[in-house]
């Protein structure tokens, strides 16, 4: 059995509308889940990640479904790259499943969460500063800013003065270490019903692994390589990255969206590159939620290429 559930797993193959042979990038491959289904639809699946762990999983599928399968490590923003060193031109459809995934949180070593105690880590890949780095070095402002941006955490600034305070004494290493600094922080749990240290922990692990910078670089690099016809299908579990694929897909479909600092403001004349089956983001029904609740704040989106050319990357 996967360590992994994919989340809306149905919802996702039925948007994307495979067809045998169809050529599909999977860009958070993970433990296969996505990739699986694909294959067993008759798709040829390029599957990408970051993370060096996913290989044994990577390696199933390619004993059981051989050429039809392969995996590139590498961040999905390098899509277009990853494609050209498979041999493909262009794809049919572009899965992307965004976020932490459950096997990051359940290996302490990891140190992705504050449940298990770990490393100070955070890195999908191997490489790259630390959330010990973060939080060892950066300035008061950094910290709170990070903080307040990434977690919508409203007391960044207490958090960040705490852990200022305790680095001077001794430098942070251990997940529950900066939990226990956050959690007394913020005035101990008082029957709060997540713990004091989510957002903090939430906001570090994205600021490490840069992850909406690379949504944003992904769905341009989507635009750019989807056939006309071609299927994106992005599932979001917060607000942030669910406001910029909202934003992405409402800007190129000539709709209008809220904006987000992390994408480009909407550009007159374009011809839209996306049209939206449906304006709403589809969520797990009361069965899925009930066989797993990491989908609570799963949120679905898909987008069909137009033929219109992509438009320019953002500067």
């Amino acid at each position: 059995m996967s360590p992994h559930a994919p989340v809306l797993l149905t919802e996702v193959i039925a948007g994307l509308a495979l067809r045998p042979g169809e050529r599909v990038i999977d860009g958070t491959f993970g433990a296969g889940g996505y990739s699986r289904a694909m294959l067993e639809a008759g798709a040829e699946v390029l599957g990408l990640d970051r993370d060096p762990t996913v290989r044994p999983h990577a390696e199933r599928l390619k004993a059981e479904f051989g050429e039809r399968f392969r995996l590139i490590e590498t961040p999905f923003s390098e899509m277009e790259e990853a494609m050209a060193e498979a041999g493909w031109d262009a794809c049919d459809a572009v899965v992307l499943d965004v976020g932490v995934s459950s096997m990051q949180l359940d290996q302490a070593e990891r140190g992705f969460s504050f449940m298990r105690d770990g490393p100070l880590d955070m890195r999908m890949a191997a490489t790259g500063q630390t959330a010990a780095d973060l939080v060892n070095t950066l300035s008061h402002g950094e910290l709170a800013h990070i903080l307040k941006v990434y977690g919508e955490e409203r007391q960044s600034g207490r958090i960040a003065t705490a852990i200022l305070r305790r680095r001077e004494v001794e430098p942070f290493t251990r997940t529950a270490d900066l939990a226990e600094v956050v959690e007394k922080a913020l005035g101990g749990r008082r029957g709060a019903p997540i713990h004091p240290a989510t957002r903090t922990f939430q906001a570090l692990r994205i600021a490490v692994n840069d992850e909406l910078g690379e949504l944003s670089a992904a769905l341009e690099a989507a635009e750019r390589i989807l056939k006309p016809g071609g299927r994106l299908a992005v599932v979001s579990f917060h607000s942030l990255e669910d406001r910029i694929v909202k934003a992405f897909l409402a800007e190129r479909s000539g709709r209008t969206a809220g904006g987000s600092r992390h994408m480009p403001q909407a550009r007159g004349g374009p011809e839209p590159t996306f049209s939206l089956p449906s304006h709403k983001a589809v969520a797990a029904d009361e069965a899925e939620l009930a066989a797993n609740p990491r989908a609570r704040s799963a949120k679905l989106r898909v987008g069909v290429r137009t033929h219109a050319p992509a438009w320019r990357a953002a500067a």
